[in-house]
């Protein structure tokens, strides 16, 4: 039986981590108006974005499964689940804000909720196992230069949206 739970799981969170990324990528239109933006010299190139999320929905997807592996509550399991689908949801908002929508404002106010619910994730998690929690360090901490990016790119270029 112990099997089969582990194994449930793992499909979930790994159709999770699919879903997301893919349907974060098809938001994510680098085009004309991306490749006008003044972008701060600091900012990574384009093509770290991919292997940095990568890496971000891999730990992200190692720290669910622990914390699950390690017999969460039912209040507990329910929590996380929501905040998961809740973060896929903002995580691809923001994309759509961003890069369909070219309103660079609108995902820079969006991503302080998206940096909510990795935290709340983390702090979900914590009780249950802390490695689980520190495994979403990587995302919150790639949030928050994504904000500060975010903001740049506004100072940068006003009227842009």
């Amino acid at each position: 039986m112990r099997i089969f739970f582990e194994c449930k799981y793992l499909l979930m969170i790994a159709a999770w981590m699919i879903i997301t990324s893919v349907a974060g990528g098809l938001a994510t239109e680098i085009g004309p108006w991306y490749f006008s933006l003044k972008q701060p010299a600091w900012k990574p190139p384009d093509w770290a974005f991919g292997l940095i999320w990568t890496i971000i929905f891999i730990l992200s997807a190692a720290a669910w499964m622990i914390a699950f592996n390690n017999r969460p509550t039912r209040s507990q399991r329910i929590s996380l689940v929501g905040l998961f689908v809740l973060n896929s949801f903002l995580n691809i908002l923001w994309s759509i804000f961003y890069f369909r929508m070219h309103h660079p404002d609108w995902s820079l106010i969006e991503a302080g909720f998206l940096w909510l619910s990795v935290l709340g994730i983390m702090v979900v998690m914590w009780p249950i196992r802390k490695l689980a929690a520190f495994l979403m360090l990587p995302y919150l901490i790639w949030v928050t230069i994504a904000m500060c990016l975010n903001w740049e790119t506004l100072v940068l270029n006003p009227g842009a949206y």
